[in-house]
């Protein structure tokens, strides 16, 4: 199976395609990264060199590609981090051509616009982007609490309140919502949780909370790309929210272990394929 995946490179660290294309090949699966932006680090460092490479670019790319016939081999798109908001017709443009090619292909877009505790960090016109095209055109969904309020305009303070609001999600247009780095009232200082819910049902993770003295950024791009890898393999959302927390949670532990600040991906790649720890899926009534 091979995915398309549209959203930010770094040359050094791991976040966007640098946290998950390499997550989904060690899964078994072909990856066609195309960068939006092309930055020497994640800006987490608070300085960085590189530019955004625009929508006209990702558009050329994505032709390339398409030149090649290829894309009714394309199972899936993931987006993330678009860099400006231009990208974004960009990516819709080409789940069209994909979709065109096999109208069976999913899309997964990780609506990445910010975070709590540092609010927007994504460019004018983004979120709004995210929130009116590509989340009703997407078929998975994997905000943060911060993006699943915006996403809604409600407040996540409980899990019933995470529940509501992702399914309030559901009726933009999703067929999945997988909430990520949840912690809500009631969740214990130790444990960090995941929700995937539809309309079927809805299903929790709780796996330990890694303590770091400064926190590696792009877990959440490394979530979607394992969940999306595990789904087109099952199409159960409970198992592939177990095997995505369990990859994880092995990527976070090896992380802190090596003392690192960014996503110890090369160390814990066994792990990643075949991690050594699970955790129990509880079904929420």
């Amino acid at each position: 199976m091979a995915i398309l995946s549209i959203q930010s490179h770094v040359a050094f660290g791991h976040v966007g395609n640098s946290a998950a294309v390499f997550p989904l090949q060690r899964l078994g699966f072909d990856v066609w990264p195309v960068h939006t932006v092309q930055y020497s680090n994640h800006l987490g460092y608070g300085d960085f060199a590189g530019t955004v490479l625009g929508a006209a670019h990702v558009t050329e790319v994505l032709a390339g590609i398409a030149a090649r016939g290829v894309l009714r081999t394309c199972e899936a798109v993931l987006s993330g981090y678009l860099g400006e908001a231009a990208i974004g017709e960009a990516v819709l443009g080409a789940l069209a051509a994909v979709r065109h090619a096999n109208p069976n292909a999913l899309y997964l877009c990780d609506p990445v616009m910010g975070d709590i505790g540092e609010g927007f960090y994504v460019r004018d016109g983004i979120p709004e982007f995210l929130r009116d095209q590509a989340v009703p055109a997407a078929d998975i969904v994997t905000p943060n609490v911060f993006e699943l309020e915006h996403l809604t305009g409600r407040r996540v303070a409980t899990l019933a309140d995470a529940l509501a609001a992702a399914q309030q999600v559901l009726g933009l247009g999703p067929s999945v919502v997988v909430v990520t780095s949840l912690r809500h009232a009631a969740t214990p200082p130790d444990r960090i949780e995941m929700l995937a819910v539809t309309a079927e049902g809805a299903w929790r993770i709780a796996t330990p909370m890694v303590p770091f003295q400064t926190a590696p950024n792009g877990a959440g791009d490394a979530v979607a790309a394992l969940f999306l890898g595990h789904y087109l393999r099952s199409g159960d959302p409970a198992e592939s929210l177990e095997a995505a927390g369990a990859a994880i949670y092995a990527v976070m532990e090896r992380t802190g272990a090596l003392g690192r600040r960014e996503l110890a991906l090369i160390a814990a790649q066994d792990e990643i394929a075949r991690p050594s720890r699970r955790f129990p899926v509880e079904a929420l009534d």
